[in-house]
């Protein structure tokens, strides 16, 4: 299966005019996965934890939303099978894993699937992110990327930039710093250039700007770790912008 790393957009991506067709095109052309593996910028945990193997009630974890957004249901089956194996890699290198059995799935999960996989009959897990070191998280994809192989889409859903505090002191239209941040990640994608991806902070314009806090652009590691040796098959999915945030995302494999 490829690895994928996607902008996972807000709850109203589902009203956007053009995002859920983007969304609904990529998976189309992707192979029927036999498990969805999720990493989403909005759980951080540590030691590294395992959501609900089986299907609970969403995390509806956002504030001030008119009503309908905290009504979707996403009920995909759980797959306890794909966190036996998870646990089984991850423990066999020394790293713990922690069990969170009634967490469901946060809207950095179950926002994009229901665009992309709007059936809901795929098994699908969420892990936590232990830490925002983002050697640390290619490490956990490397040990992951075996999954790969066994049917399972490992998916990292954040957003390319995101610093919602800036947006509200815009006039409107895409911020200089968003779209800096964008051109330079682009470029450094393409040339699979590892070194300046690690480093984005210190090596990109913009990039404390584009991300003051970095869980939006941290599961991008877990996704590169799990692609590892096939970065030069990146292929640019959706680019673009949404209320001035790169929807940047992008496959490999």
């Amino acid at each position: 299966m490829p690895a994928l790393y996607l902008s996972h957009g807000a709850p109203p991506l589902a009203d956007d005019p053009v995002w859920p067709g983007q969304l609904a095109a990529w998976s189309a052309e992707l192979p029927r996965p036999r498990a969805i593996l999720m990493v989403s910028a909005h759980w951080e945990e540590a030691p590294l934890a395992l959501g609900a193997t089986r299907t609970v009630p969403l995390v509806h974890d956002f504030w001030g939303f008119p009503e309908h957004y905290y009504r979707v249901e996403y009920a995909a089956p759980g797959a306890p099978g794909l966190a036996e194996s998870v646990r089984k890699l991850l423990r066999g290198a020394g790293a713990p894993v922690q069990d969170f059995p009634d967490r469901g799935l946060d809207h950095g999960a179950y926002v994009p699937l229901v665009e992309m996989f709007p059936a809901a009959d795929i098994p699908v897990l969420q892990i936590s992110m232990p830490t925002l070191d983002p050697r640390r998280l290619m490490d956990i994809g490397r040990k992951l990327a075996p999954l790969r192989d066994e049917g399972v889409l490992i998916v990292g859903s954040g957003f390319f930039t995101h610093n919602l505090a800036a947006l509200r002191h815009q006039g409107g239209g895409v911020p200089g710093w968003s779209a800096e941040f964008d051109a330079w990640g682009r470029e450094a994608l393409a040339a699979a250039d590892v070194d300046a991806l690690l480093d984005f902070e210190h090596k990109s314009p913009a990039g404390r700007l584009a991300h003051p806090r970095t869980e939006h652009f941290a599961p991008l590691f877990v996704t590169l770790g799990a692609a590892e040796g096939e970065l030069g098959t990146q292929r640019k999915v959706i680019d673009g912008f949404w209320m001035g945030l790169a929807k940047r995302s992008v496959q490999f494999g």
